[in-house]
């Protein structure tokens, strides 16, 4: 299953080409994945099941670090008015780690169904106190199994 989260596009994330710059792209995925994982401070989630089970507030025992990102920019953004969707879904659930997988589409209803830019980063669950990798706790556990899918296989990945 995947998750789908609208991003707004600014004015500040295009470049002189009249589309998205690539660095802003990670900025874009990151607000995503924040929407899609961390806990809401207002108590706006939803009761029951729900991916946003990180707590990120400043005495959290856990910070979540980057370990690795890559992006395969496929098409170029222009600017919509409407936000861009973004799907979201877990390529792989480690003990201490997630590798989150993207893609990036049109805002809803627009044809053709262009797939812009395909990404993955992998997360690191770290304990703040002692600065290592902790094991991921049941309940993130059982809120992201069901978004678990093949993770993306690069078209022009190296490996």
């Amino acid at each position: 299953m995947k998750l789908t989260v609208p991003i707004q596009l600014r004015w500040s994330d295009l470049d002189a080409y009249a589309h998205v710059n690539n660095a802003r792209m990670l900025g874009l995925l990151e607000e995503a994945r924040i929407s899609a994982f961390w806990q809401r401070d207002d108590e706006s989630a939803p009761a029951g099941a729900t991916t946003a089970v990180i707590d990120t507030s400043p005495t959290s025992a856990t910070l979540t670090l980057i370990a690795r990102q890559e992006v395969e920019y496929l098409a170029p953004i222009p600017y919509h008015r409407d936000p861009v969707e973004i799907e979201l879904w877990i390529g792989r659930l480690g003990g201490a780690s997630i590798e989150v997988c993207y893609e990036v589409f049109p805002p809803a209803g627009t044809e053709p169904r262009t797939c812009y830019t395909r990404a993955a980063t992998t997360i690191v669950l770290v304990d703040r106190e002692s600065g290592k990798p902790r094991k991921m706790t049941a309940r993130e556990r059982t809120a992201w199994e069901p978004y678990v899918e093949a993770p993306i296989v690069f078209k022009h990945s190296r490996g």
